[in-house]
C-alpha cells in the first residue's frame, strides 16, 4: 500500500505543467505580456458564438465548373482538328459532352487519336494512368468527348485548391484579422471571420467569381449570332459581343479612387505589359465605339472609346459605394475564382451577443461548479473537500488540454465542461460509497481504500466508456460548436480518470498514512443521510406500474412527435433565422404585419428569453443563393423600419442540401450510438443486460423527444448533442446498478433473481441518487441562465438526467427480471425435451461468462 515517490513526482509534474499551461487563459493581456517567453503563453481561442463573427460554408458548383471546362474544351477541340486537317461539319456541346460530326467518316479514328492529345492523366498510385477525358466513336461519323469521373473529381479538387488561395488573398486584401479558411470535404470551403462583418459584403467578397472581361458592343441593339444581351445594375441592356477582347487575368493592380468631378468612388486598374499592349491596340482600332467591362455576366460600365489608351490603365465608374468599390478592387487584385462558389450555409453572431454568451456561460458554469462542490462537501465532509480539489484540477487540466491541442472553445463547449464536472464527480461518489461499504464490513483504513478503489474501478471504466462512445460519435457526425462540445466533454471524461481516481487515491493514502488512521470514516457534514444504511425497498413489486407508466409516457411522446411535432430549427429544415433585440418590449403584431407584407412566404415570430428578444424565421426562398441574400436584406430593412432601435444579433442561413445532410447525420449518430452501447454492454456483461439497457434507452430517448415537442424547444444540432449525451448518460446510469448485480450474482448463486435485483438496487441506491444529483446540479444553472444558445441542450439534459435515474430502477431492472424468468423457463423446456434433469441453480443467477476486476 506504499506509494512510489516516482509516481508522486510524475503526478506533481503533470499537475504543475497543466496549471502553467492553463494559467494564460485567466491572466489579463498586460500581465501575460510580462511573463518570461519560456513559459506558456497560448490561450484557448474563442469560437464565433463567443466573440462574434461570421461563418460561411461555400461549395464549388460542380455543374457550372463542368460547363465552363466543356466550353474551353470545345474551343480546343476545334483548334486541334483544324490544325490536323480533320474536316468537320459541326463541333458542338450537347449537355455534358462535346459531339464532333465529321465530314469524312474515314477520318474518325484519326480524329480520336488527335483528340487524345487534349486528355490529361489523373490519379496517383493505384489510380495512376487514368485519363480525365472519355473519347469514343458514336456512329459512323460522330465522336463524343466527356469528362470521366476521375476527370470531374480532378477538376473539382483543382478548383477547390485554387479557390482556397484566392479567398485567402481576398480576405487579406480587406484586412480581416485571424481568419480561418480551410477545406471541408471534397468540394467545400469553410471561412470563419471574427469581428463585426457585413454578411452581404462577405457573400459578395467570397461568393463572386470576379471574372472580368472586356468586350466590344454590337452596333445593333438586338440579339444576333455571337451577341449576348447583358444588363447592368440599373437594368439597362447592352448587346455584348461574345468574343473576349482582353481578360481580367491580365490585370496587375486595382485600387479605389474618387472621381475628381463627381467625388464618386471609382476603381482604377492597370494591366501587365502584355495586357497594356493588347488594350492599346483595341482602343486604337475602336475609337468612337463603345465597349463593355463585364464582371460575372453583368455589365459594370460601357464607355465610348474617345482616344487610344496607351498607358495600360483605366478606370471603372458606376453606382459604387466606398465599401463596394473596395470589395471590387480586392477581388480584382486577388484574381478570379476558377469556379462559381455557392454559399450553402451562413451564420453571423454580433460581438455584443458573443460577450453576453461568455458572461452567461461563465456565470452558469461557476454556479453549477459551486453547487456540485457544496453537495460533495455535504455528503462526505472533509473527504468531500478532497474530491472537490480533484474536481478543480479536472477543470484546470481540461483547459490545459484544450490549449495544447489548439481547440476552439464554444458556448456548447462550456456546457461540455460543466457537464464534465458532474460526470467527473461520479467517480468520487462511487469510490467514497464503496469505501463506506468496506468500512461497514469491518475493514481497516488501508484495506477499505484498496478494496473501495478496486471494486469501483470497473464501474467507473464502464460508465466512462459509454459516455466516450457517445462523445466520439458526436464529434464524428457533428459540426462547428457541437464538435467543440464533444472535444471538451471527451477531454473532461478522460482527465477525470486521472484526477478522480489516481490523484485522489494517492492523496487518501497519504492522509491515512500521515494521520495513522486505523479506520476511515467517510461521514456527511451533518448527521443526515439521504439514503439510510440497510435500506430494503421492494422495488420489483412496482415493476408493472413502472413499466406501464413508462410505456404510456413514451406512447404519448410518439403522439406529440407526430402532432404537433418538433419545432425544427434552421439546421434541419433550412431557411433564414434572425435574432433581434429591441430597446423596448417588442411589438410582435407590428413586426408580423410588416414582415408578412414582404411576400417571403411563411415568416414565424416568437419571443424568447424576455420581451426584448424576438426570433424570426423565414422559409428558404426559391431562386438560389442570391435570393437568400436579397431576402435577408429585405428582412433586416423591414425590422429597422418597424423599430429603429432594433439590432440584429444573430443571422443564420442554411440551404436545403446542408439541412438534409445535418438531419441524416443527426439520425445516424443517435442510432449508431445506441447500437454501440448494445455491443459494449453485451461484451462487458451478458445479452439480457444489453437488451434491458437498450430497451430502457429507447424509452428514455422517446420521452426526451416528447419533451421537445411539448415545450416547443428548438430541435437543432444542439438538441442532437443533448440526445447523444443522454444516450451515453442513460447507459452510464444503468452500469452502476448492473455492476452490482453482476457482483451479487457471483456471491449469491442460489438467491432468486427478484431478491437479488432488489438487493442490488438498494445497495447502490445512494450511488445512483448522488451521481444523478451531481450531474443534475451541474446542468441546472445552465438550463436556467445559459441563454438561448444552449437551452436546446441544457433544459433537455436536466429532464433526461431525472428520467434516466428513475428508469434505471423502475424500467431497466424489471426488464432484466423478465428476461431472467424467460431464460429459466427456456432452460427447463430444453432440459425436459432432452430428457435431462434441469439445473437446480437458476441460469440467471449463475456467474456470467465474462467478469471484471
Amino acid at each position: 500500500m506504499r506509494t512510489s515517490p516516482w509516481l508522486v513526482l510524475t503526478y506533481t509534474v503533470i499537475i504543475l505543467f497543466g496549471i502553467l499551461t492553463a494559467l494564460p487563459n485567466v491572466l489579463p493581456q498586460n500581465v501575460l505580456d510580462r511573463i518570461p517567453s519560456w513559459l506558456p503563453h497560448d490561450q484557448v481561442s474563442l469560437g464565433l458564438d463567443l466573440r462574434g463573427g461570421s461563418h460561411l460554408v461555400l461549395e464549388v458548383d460542380e455543374s457550372e465548373l463542368t460547363k465552363e471546362r466543356l466550353q474551353s474544351l470545345l474551343q480546343d477541340t476545334r483548334r486541334v482538328l483544324r490544325e490536323k486537317g480533320v474536316a468537320t461539319s459541326s463541333v458542338a456541346r450537347n449537355q455534358n459532352q462535346i459531339v464532333v460530326t465529321l465530314t469524312d467518316p474515314t477520318q474518325r479514328d484519326a480524329a480520336i487519336t488527335d483528340l487524345q492529345t487534349l486528355a490529361n492523366p489523373v490519379g496517383v498510385g493505384l489510380t495512376a494512368g487514368r485519363s480525365d477525358l472519355d473519347i469514343a466513336a458514336s456512329g459512323a461519323n460522330n465522336v463524343t468527348m466527356t469528362f470521366s469521373e476521375a476527370g470531374i473529381t480532378q477538376n473539382v479538387n483543382s478548383a477547390v485548391e485554387q479557390s482556397l488561395e484566392v479567398i485567402r488573398q481576398r480576405v487579406d486584401q480587406v484586412g480581416v484579422a485571424e481568419p480561418t479558411i480551410q477545406r471541408v470535404g471534397a468540394n467545400r470551403i469553410l471561412v470563419q471571420l471574427p469581428g463585426t462583418q457585413d454578411p452581404t459584403r462577405l457573400r459578395q467578397l467570397l461568393g463572386s467569381t470576379a471574372k472580368m472581361t472586356f468586350h466590344m458592343l454590337a452596333p445593333n441593339n438586338a440579339p444576333a449570332p455571337g451577341v449576348t444581351m447583358m444588363k447592368d445594375e440599373q437594368g439597362n441592356t447592352y448587346p455584348v459581343e461574345d468574343r473576349v477582347e482582353i481578360s481580367g487575368d491580365r490585370l496587375s493592380d486595382a485600387r479605389v479612387g474618387f472621381d475628381q468631378n463627381t467625388r464618386e468612388p471609382i476603381v482604377s486598374f492597370r494591366f501587365d505589359s502584355a495586357g497594356a499592349t493588347r488594350f492599346a491596340d483595341i482602343t486604337r482600332q475602336n475609337v468612337g465605339n463603345p465597349f463593355a467591362i463585364v464582371l460575372d455576366g453583368k455589365v459594370l460600365s460601357a464607355p465610348v472609346i474617345r482616344e487610344p489608351i496607351t498607358g495600360g490603365s483605366g478606370q471603372i465608374s458606376g453606382s459604387f459605394t466606398a465599401e463596394s468599390a473596395t470589395t471590387l478592387a480586392a477581388m480584382l487584385r486577388a484574381g478570379a475564382l476558377p469556379a462559381k462558389l455557392t454559399v450553402i450555409e451562413e451564420r453571423t453572431v454580433g460581438a455584443d451577443l458573443g460577450g453576453d454568451a461568455i458572461k452567461k456561460g461563465l456565470t452558469s458554469g461557476l454556479i453549477g461548479f459551486a453547487l456540485v462542490v457544496g453537495f460533495m462537501f455535504f455528503l462526505y465532509g472533509g473527504w468531500g473537500l478532497l474530491a472537490n480539489v480533484a474536481l478543480f484540477l479536472n477543470v484546470i487540466l481540461t483547459f490545459a488540454g484544450l490549449t495544447l491541442i489548439g481547440s476552439t472553445l464554444t458556448l456548447p463547449g462550456i456546457a461540455g465542461v460543466v457537464l464534465g464536472i458532474g460526470l467527473a464527480v461520479d467517480a468520487n461518489v462511487l469510490i467514497n460509497e464503496r469505501i463506506r461499504e468496506e468500512t461497514r464490513k469491518g475493514r481497516g483504513a488501508f484495506a477499505a481504500i484498496d478494496a473501495g478503489f478496486s471494486r469501483a474501478y470497473s464501474t467507473i471504466v464502464d460508465s466512462n466508456m459509454t459516455a466516450l462512445i457517445a462523445t466520439v460519435l458526436l464529434f464524428w457526425f457533428g459540426s462547428g460548436p457541437v464538435r467543440g462540445f464533444a472535444v471538451t466533454m471527451g477531454l473532461g471524461i478522460m482527465i477525470s480518470m486521472f484526477t478522480a481516481v489516481s490523484i485522489v487515491r494517492v492523496a487518501m493514502m497519504a492522509i491515512v498514512r500521515r494521520t495513522k488512521m486505523k479506520v476511515i470514516n467517510i461521514k456527511p457534514l451533518l448527521p443526515i443521510s439521504l439514503v439510510p444504511d440497510g435500506t430494503q425497498i421492494h422495488f420489483m413489486k412496482a415493476r408493472f406500474f413502472g413499466l406501464a407508466l413508462s410505456a404510456a409516457l413514451s406512447i404519448i411522446s410518439v403522439v406529440l412527435f407526430v402532432t404537433p411535432g418538433l419545432n425544427y430549427g434552421v439546421d434541419f429544415r433550412g431557411g433564414i433565422q434572425l435574432e433581434v433585440k429591441t430597446a423596448q418590449p417588442a411589438d410582435l403584431a407590428s413586426f408580423r404585419e410588416g414582415l408578412d407584407a414582404l411576400g417571403l412566404g411563411e415568416v414565424a415570430l416568437q419571443s424568447f428569453g424576455d420581451s426584448n428578444h424576438v426570433l424570426i424565421r423565414a422559409e428558404r426562398q426559391p431562386g438560389g443563393e442570391e435570393a437568400q441574400t436579397t431576402a435577408v436584406n429585405q428582412l433586416k430593412a423591414e425590422i429597422v423600419k418597424v423599430d429603429p432601435s432594433a439590432t440584429i444579433e444573430r443571422t443564420e442561413v442554411v440551404g436545403p442540401k446542408v439541412s438534409g445532410e445535418l438531419a441524416v447525420a443527426g439520425f445516424l449518430s443517435v442510432v449508431l450510438a445506441s447500437l454501440a452501447m448494445l455491443v459494449y454492454i453485451w461484451a462487458r456483461f451478458e445479452w439480457p443486460f444489453a437488451v434491458g439497457a437498450i430497451a430502457t434507452l429507447i424509452l428514455d430517448v422517446t420521452k426526451t423527444i416528447g419533451f421537445f415537442a411539448l415545450t416547443g424547444l428548438d430541435f437543432n444540432l444542439t438538441a442532437i448533442a443533448a440526445l447523444l449525451t443522454l444516450v451515453g448518460y442513460s447507459v452510464n446510469d444503468k452500469v452502476v446498478v448492473y455492476d452490482r448485480m453482476r457482483e451479487n450474482m457471483r456471491l449469491y448463486k442460489s438467491m432468486p433473481l427478484r431478491e437479488l435485483i432488489d438487493k442490488s438496487i438498494n445497495e447502490t441506491l445512494g450511488r445512483s441518487l448522488y451521481t444523478s444529483a451531481t450531474a443534475f446540479l451541474a446542468m441546472l444553472p445552465m438550463a436556467i441562465w445559459g441563454g438561448s444558445a444552449v437551452e436546446s441542450f441544457a433544459i433537455p439534459m436536466v429532464f433526461g438526467i431525472a428520467v434516466a435515474a428513475l428508469s434505471s430502477v423502475f424500467i431497466a431492472a424489471p426488464i432484466l427480471l423478465f428476461l431472467g424468468d424467460w431464460r429459466r423457463r427456456h432452460a427447463k423446456a430444453v432440459a425436459a425435451s432432452a430428457g435431462a434433469e434441469p439445473e437446480i441453480i437458476p441460469p440467471e443467477a449463475t456467474e456470467p461468462r465474462k467478469s471484471i476486476g
